[in-house]
């Protein structure tokens, strides 16, 4: 044999060539260094493939028990750290059946019979994605929780709600935390709808035209739990619409982390000061000693862009691929990796650090004193009083714009004066015109009223337990 066999013997494909693959090639190539993180799926995907060729008359019962025993052997060695993970084997799918081999010989070699690398891949990956579902759905539930457990504890405490960053209405805090309870719901469903066209076996579709072994696709299925098998052979090894959706949905909890991040920055500076974050989730300055900054909120928003530029390169990488497989492929798992690495880091860190937050009632209380808070509260008064809304709002805009020159709350004004704008106005106005009243008013499904927050809670720890 050739110094040029000996060095394409590694290969799977190498006898058709004559010399071989460059080391640049080699290294552009090879996607072993990434990819082995798949090698859970790899193998549970090649027992149940072996189990059915066995089923089958395939493979002989004895063929099949060494590629259960030597399958299991090289999972204790990946778990222990002592495989070698060879570049010249490209991937983790031809190192591992390499291995495979030299341990139980030929019938390592019987193991790919009615299967492809193509189809072997968007297996892998399929069953590798749906644990990893599985996973953030549980995170997200756990950030809920913790939501839910502030919200209850806060439904009483008064934010200044906003609008255009301008103060304009009274909330309760445990309210405005039930909003992002209400997104991170949304996204666990988004998430598990995902998982059911995840869930779906390419296996069996082998290069690209499927094979003519008699395979049982369904027995594999349903050995692998799946929820069905891809019904076509050309889309079973070339679809990535599932990377692409499950990337999608992650970019939706991103940006609402993002969200929450950008108003617990805004929360935390002097300017503001409703809330202390742990001192475990910030870091200070190198020359300034009175900085606390909030290092984690601000990270995940700009991690944020990180998974949606995933997303954007997914959705790239694939539009101009005819069918069926292609080498470009090999570029979705990095991103996809990335994805899922970086969402459950930041759903534990959240869940973590919003479980310590503490909150200023007394500043948000005073940031809501300053904006006219309750002027929506005093056009519905008066519109109980029998004045149309719009006749009642531009009363209002009179009584407020009073109160702004004389530089106090619309609540601080007199009966007198507020009689002036209208004379419906009784002394029971200034029931209507408190932070509390504004709240306590608004007791309908939906809304912000302490009562409502808590049957709202009451809701969600039914749902999440």
């Amino acid at each position: 044999m050739s110094d040029n066999q000996l060095a394409n013997k590694s290969q799977a494909w190498s006898a058709l060539f004559s010399e071989p693959m460059s080391e640049l090639v080699k290294r552009y190539t090879a996607s072993v260094g990434f990819d082995k993180r798949l090698w859970r799926a790899d193998i549970t995907g090649s027992l149940a493939h072996a189990e059915m060729l066995a089923a089958q008359g395939i493979l002989s019962r004895e063929d099949l028990e060494a590629i259960q025993r030597g399958l299991g052997e090289i999972a204790a060695e990946i778990e222990a750290g002592q495989f070698d993970w060879k570049l010249d084997l490209e991937d983790v799918h031809l190192n591992i059946e390499a291995r495979l081999t030299e341990r139980v010989g030929i019938a390592g070699k019987r193991l790919h019979t009615g299967r492809s690398r193509n189809d072997q891949v968007a297996t892998d990956v399929r069953l590798w994605l749906r644990g990893e579902i599985d996973e953030i759905t549980g995170l997200l539930a756990q950030l809920q929780r913790v939501l839910v457990d502030q919200a209850e504890r806060h439904a009483e405490v008064i934010l200044p709600g906003f609008t255009h960053l301008q103060v304009a209405q009274p909330v309760s805090f445990g309210h405005h935390l039930l909003a992002y309870v209400e997104m991170f719901a949304r996204d666990a469903e988004r998430m598990l709808d995902t998982r059911k066209r995840v869930n779906r076996l390419p296996l069996g579709a082998a290069a690209l035209a499927g094979t003519s072994y008699p395979l049982d696709r369904e027995r594999v299925a349903r050995t692998l739990g799946m929820e069905g098998v891809c019904q076509n052979s050309l889309d079973a090894v070339s679809d990535r619409d599932f990377a692409i959706e499950f990337s999608a949905a992650a970019s939706l909890v991103m940006l609402h982390v993002s969200r929450l991040s950008e108003e617990l920055i805004l929360w935390m500076s002097q300017n503001f000061g409703f809330i202390a974050l742990p001192d475990a989730f910030c870091t200070g300055s190198s020359i300034m000693p009175q900085k606390k900054n909030p290092d984690v909120p601000e990270l995940a928003r700009g991690k944020t862009g990180r998974v949606v530029g995933h997303l954007v390169g997914l959705v790239t990488l694939m539009k101009g691929q005819p069918l069926a497989y292609n080498k470009d492929n090999q570029e979705d798992k990095e991103p996809l990796f990335d994805t899922v690495d970086t969402l459950k880091d930041t759903l534990r860190i959240f869940a973590d650090m919003l479980a310590g937050l503490s909150v200023r009632p007394e500043a948000m209380r005073a940031a809501a004193l300053k904006g006219h808070a309750t002027a929506t509260d005093l056009a519905d008064y008066l519109v109980k009083k029998g004045l149309p809304f719009r006749d009642a709002h531009e009363v209002v805009a009179h009584a407020v714009k009073a109160a702004t020159q004389q530089g106090v709350d619309l609540a601080a004004l007199s009966l007198d004066q507020l009689k002036a704008f209208d004379a419906r106005v009784e002394a029971d106005v200034f029931d209507v015109l408190s932070l509390e009243g504004s709240l306590n008013a608004r007791n309908v499904l939906g809304g912000t009223a302490p009562a409502q927050v808590r049957a709202q809670v009451a809701r969600h720890r039914e749902r999440l337990a």
